[in-house]
């Protein structure tokens, strides 16, 4: 039966008008959706604020052209059809005409896909390469990212700085382009390196190093996530990426390169919690600069207080809260791989006391 004969027993105006309410209706809310995300999420891709992302903003946009022109001829059409072909009262029971086949739409629907295809691959494409295939500046920062479950390790290789889940990076000057080169692998399972309003994703896999650049020009914190599942506590292994002016990020760079706090004169607390501390597992798993404690299995912690969260992200990083992260990481993070110290109420509030001095 053809696509456009009206069915002489089933069917009516009510239920043409109806669909076409309907899918009025869908369009509205996915309109007011895509409004309010773009207006509130600081992980919107629809905000770019690096050339990388402008550069999949442009490409987002061209696809959502098209879908959205397919859309709505398609949907016109369908609209057309069951508006103008509805069944009405006045109708004989007579089956209408009966078309077969027509060469010119069968071509039309076959070689339009194809030019479609064809152009949006060439387009993505040429973003690929421009953005993966240009010459690395002089001035380029670098930075070795290596994916944790379920945190990040961050290496400044040409600065001897080793942090950890909060990226600090100066900006870039468009006229003396600075970007920060991003050398990236994974120490377990993949993860997935993904920042919206600076680049696309990239992933972190075993045994592979893969590379991403990024260079935002204004200064703020930009939020990212793991994009790829790594396990149990992969929605809470976030990214964080202080954008800083040469000025902040020269003296971030300053304080990080500083040995871990040892004087903790007139704090006794501190003082004893040092001690404790040097002398429990902590120093297994972690590292803290100048002292006994060489770990490299968990984050560095040597200026852990400088630090605006803890646990990747999700959790603030206040003497409250991490007193009851080293007490049991799992009561806030289930499936977290830091153990539980089992430490007595003292020993708690001491070595919270060591850590909260470490900026």
């Amino acid at each position: 039966m053809s696509l456009f004969a009206r069915h002489p027993t089933t069917g009516s105006s009510k239920d043409g008008l109806g669909f076409a309410r309907s899918l009025w209706r869908a369009v509205c809310s996915v309109s007011l959706f895509a409004g309010a995300a773009y207006a509130q999420s600081p992980t919107s891709i629809f905000d770019p604020a690096a050339t990388p992302a402008h550069s999949a903003f442009g490409l987002s946009m061209l696809v959502l052209s098209i879908t959205l022109a397919i859309f709505l001829i398609v949907g016109g059409l369908l609209l057309y059809a069951l508006i103008r072909y509805r069944h009405r009262p006045e109708d004989s029971d007579r089956e209408p005409a009966q078309i077969y086949g027509s060469n010119q739409i069968e071509l039309s629907w076959t070689v339009i896909p194809i030019l479609i295809v064809v152009m949006l691959f060439l387009t993505t494409t040429r973003v690929i390469l421009g953005t993966q295939a240009i010459p690395k500046p002089d001035g380029a920062m670098d930075v070795t990212v290596i994916g944790h479950q379920y945190w990040w390790e961050y290496r400044y290789p040409k600065l001897g700085i080793v942090t950890a889940n909060e990226l600090h990076i100066p900006i870039s000057d468009p006229a003396k382009p600075s970007p920060t080169y991003l050398t990236m692998s994974s120490a377990d399972v993949s993860h997935s390196f993904w920042i919206p309003r600076l680049a696309g994703k990239t992933d972190l896999i075993p045994n592979r190093v893969n590379t991403m650049w990024i260079d935002p020009q204004q200064p703020g914190l930009y939020l990212g996530q793991c994009a790829q599942y790594c396990g149990t506590q992969h929605a809470k292994m976030l990214l964080r990426v202080y954008a800083q002016s040469p000025e902040d990020f020269a003296a971030w760079v300053n304080q990080q390169k500083k040995p871990a706090q040892q004087n903790f004169t007139g704090n006794a607390a501190a003082a004893e919690g040092q001690t404790v501390f040097m002398h429990n597992a902590c120093i297994n798993c972690h590292t803290v600069s100048g002292t006994a404690a060489t770990g490299r299995f968990g984050p560095d912690l040597t200026h852990l207080a400088s630090r605006d969260t803890i646990a990747s992200g999700p959790i603030q990083n206040t003497p409250e809260n991490l007193r009851k992260w080293i007490d049991d990481p799992n009561s806030m993070k289930p499936g977290s791989l830091m153990p539980a110290m089992h430490l007595n109420d003292h020993d708690l509030d001491v070595i919270t006391a060591y850590l909260t001095q470490l900026h």
